[in-house]
This record gives structure tokens, sequence and C-alpha cells, in this order.
């Protein structure tokens, strides 16, 4: 009898620390993007969780523009839905400046923050301080079909020129047989077409600002990149290009129709990843083009994990944001994946590994980021820093009304030339009543 009392008491204790545990549990909230990389992470945290028990994660999963207006609204005014959210380059320094982040200190002594790519970190960095830790970093670079160049009786350079991709393009692409010989982003937004023609304009000679702050949508390199984008999508490129953003164009490029695609490093191991692309073994890579200008047509960007500001699980979020970003997670995902599929872009040590550099794109990868410089990103002076963007707080607004009017030219609806005009005088506006120049 006293046993049969004893082992309930005992139930009943194991019970109550059973509910006990349950109550003080954590729940993260984290936002994050729509993104490959991130989907994988997702699937992976059981290793996370069992390793912090009394830790569960709760996903906000979305595309980029939602992702990206749902983040800022909910920063801004202090809504406090996430506890992580995924953010990128430009938004770090704005937000770090405005205090809207928790610095990422006390990340683990085995976490080696100075093993960090500097591209990749000096723009996650406020006065030497890391407020948001990159989940993988990229530039852009020409991905295409050899099978296809080949046919065209053409060879890619690993340094081309945008003059050599108009010819290719337009040589390799088979309407008839839905096989077009460039896929480009088209989709309105600031990270969308924005972010591929600014730095596209980049390596044209035009600049968004002049050193006053003036908007330079009224010059000739900027009518010749938008013109050149818009004659070459209209030749070589899918039909509704207009509504293709990054993910719009993987699926197009892995089902075999794009002769070239010119975007994110990180898109490498899912347009060779033999299990989701019917092109795998014919894909190369090279350097994103140029004019001979002195400026490539790449970018430099990262997602990465941030804490913001308030959030009452501060510690628990650290633990998160340092597991999802350490050289472990790397190795828990080549274990699982093989290397080929690792978050590329952020650590040296990534690179330095011999069964890494293996991987066909990893040295292009490297070399993309390398090339792009954000504090000197144009052929002119500017007055800001950014490649395929202006790290001002305006800039978010103002491109996404820009990448509209540039979205417009590309489906037919507008001229190039009255979406310039328009462009223009959106700019103007905007900048004036922000109080430019200051």
């Amino acid at each position: 009898m006293r046993m049969q009392k004893s082992a309930i008491a005992l139930t009943v204790a194991a019970m109550a620390a059973g509910a006990s545990l349950s109550a003080s549990a954590e729940t993260l909230t984290i936002a994050t993007v729509n993104n490959g990389d991130m989907v994988r992470m997702q699937k992976l945290t059981d290793d996370f969780t069992s390793k912090n028990p009394g830790i569960d994660l709760e996903w906000v999963t979305l595309e980029e523009n939602a992702l990206r207006q749902k983040v800022t609204t909910d920063i801004a005014t202090k809504g406090g839905q996430f506890d992580v959210m995924t953010i990128g380059t430009y938004e770090v320094p704005i937000w770090a400046e405005r205090d809207w982040l928790v610095p990422l200190e006390g990340l683990g002594d085995d976490y080696d923050v100075d093993d960090i790519l500097p591209a990749i970190r000096g723009g996650l960095s406020v006065d030497d301080k890391l407020y948001a830790a990159p989940f993988y970093g990229e530039s852009s670079m020409v991905m295409y079909r050899k099978d296809l160049m080949e046919k065209a009786g053409l060879e890619m350079p690993e340094a081309p020129t945008w003059e050599f991709i108009g010819e290719a393009a337009r040589a390799m692409t088979d309407k008839e047989n839905e096989i077009y010989g460039i896929c480009l982003r088209g989709k309105a937004g600031w990270g969308e077409n924005m972010a591929f023609l600014t730095a596209t304009a980049n390596s044209f000679g035009a600049r968004w600002f002049d050193m006053d702050w003036n908007p330079q949508f009224d010059s000739q390199p900027w009518a010749d990149t938008l013109n050149f984008y818009v004659d070459l999508m209209n030749d070589a490129g899918p039909p509704g290009s207009s509504s293709n953003g990054f993910n719009e164009n993987l699926t197009l490029f892995q089902n075999g129709q794009c002769g070239m695609w010119i975007d994110a490093t990180v898109a490498a191991s899912f347009v060779t990843n033999e299990n989701d692309s019917k092109v795998a073994d014919q894909v190369g890579f090279a350097l994103a083009p140029d004019n001979g200008l002195g400026k490539r047509g790449n970018w430099l960007w990262a997602w990465s994990l941030a804490i913001p500001a308030g959030t009452e699980k501060e510690e628990a979020a650290k633990k998160f944001v340092a597991w999802a970003t350490s050289k472990a997670y790397a190795e828990l995902v080549a274990s699982q994946e093989g290397w080929a599929n690792v978050p590329p872009g952020t650590r040296t040590s990534l690179y330095e590994n011999p069964e890494y550099q293996k991987v066909p794109f990893a040295a292009m990868t490297l070399a993309s980021i390398q090339e792009a410089d954000p504090t000197n990103p144009t052929v002119e002076e500017v007055p800001y820093v950014g490649v395929q963007f202006v790290a001002i707080p305006e800039f978010q607004g103002i491109a996404t009304s820009v990448g509209q009017q540039f979205a417009a030219a590309l489906a037919g609806q507008s001229s190039v030339e009255d979406a310039l005009k328009n462009a223009q005088s959106l700019t103007e506006r905007a900048m004036k009543k922000a109080g430019y120049p200051k």
C-alpha cells in the first residue's frame, strides 16, 4: 500500500515538474524569408531545441517584399511581434543607430566573430559592434547553361562585358521551345528589380545621387542602363518577366528555361542540386558583367539574424542566433546535405576548408563578394554608401516607387523615357520632403 502511494506521489511530482517546465518554456518568434537556405534551417532546428530544452520556436516565413515591410513596420512602431528578425545589410546600420537592435555581444566563446568575412562583417557593424549575425552572405554573378552557350558557338569569359551578355542571350533564345537567353529580376521592389538595376547602373556609369543629393535619373547613364535592360528582356527574356523575382527566376532556371541568370551567388547551390535542377550538370559561373568603366554589376548583401531591442527573450534569442550562424551549423548542414548546401559567404574558415574548396562555385562566390565595394560603389563620386542600395532611411520607400516605374516600362505599360522622368520627379519630391541636402 505504501509502495502504491509512493508511486502515485512520484507520478504526481513528475507531472508537476513537467507542467512547471512547460510553463517556463520560452517561445521565440522568428521572422524569416522564404529562401531555400532559411527553409532548410527550419528543418534542422531539432538540433537547436534538443540542445536548448525550454526554448520553443515559432516561425513567420514570408516572401522578400512582404518580410521587409512587416519587420520594418514592427520595429519602427515597437510592435514586439518578433524576437529574432531576418534583415539585410541595408537595415542594420540604420536601425542600430536608432537603438532598435541589440548588440550581439556574448554569443559564446567558440563563436569566433573575427572569422566573419571582413566585407560582410563591416556592413553589419556600427562602431565595431556587431548588430546582426550573417546567416548567409552574397554578391551576384552570372549563372549560365554551358550546353546552350556551346550550341550558340560562344564561350563565356570569366569576366564578361554587358555587350557579350546581350549577344549571348539573343543567340541562346529559342522561344518556340520556351528557352530564353536570359532571366533577370523584373518584380517591383527596392530589394527586387532595384537591387539588380542599381548594381547594373553602377557598371554603366550611373548613380542615384550626385554629391549634392540631386537625383540622377535624367542622366544618360541611367537611360543607357534602362534601355539596355528593357531591350534585352524583350528580345531574350521570358514572358511576364515584370512579375519575376529571385524565386520565380530560380524555378525557370532549374526547369531549363534560362540560358543565363544574373542574380545572387547563393542561388548556385540550388541550380547545381541534381535533386531540384534539371540542368544541374550543365551550369557554369562567371563574374557579373561590366562596361569597361571600372565597376562590375554585382552587389553585396547578407541575410542576417538580428534581435530587436525591447524583446523580453534576449538571452534565448542570442542562443538561437549563435546556433544558426555558427561554424557548427555549417558542419551540421554539410553532414546532412553536403558541403555545396552550406550557407555561403559568411566565414573565412569556410573558404579555407579543403572540402568546401571542391564546391564548383565556391571560388567565384568569394571573388564576387570581394569585388564589391560599398564605400566606393560607382564610377563617379557619390555621398552615400551601398552597392545595390543607398544607405539612407528614405531609400526603401523611394526605390520601391522607382521600381514600380521600371517594372511598368518592362511590361510595356510605359516608355523608358517616361519611367525615368517619373523616377526623377518622385525622387526629387521625396528628397526635398526629407530635407536633403542635410
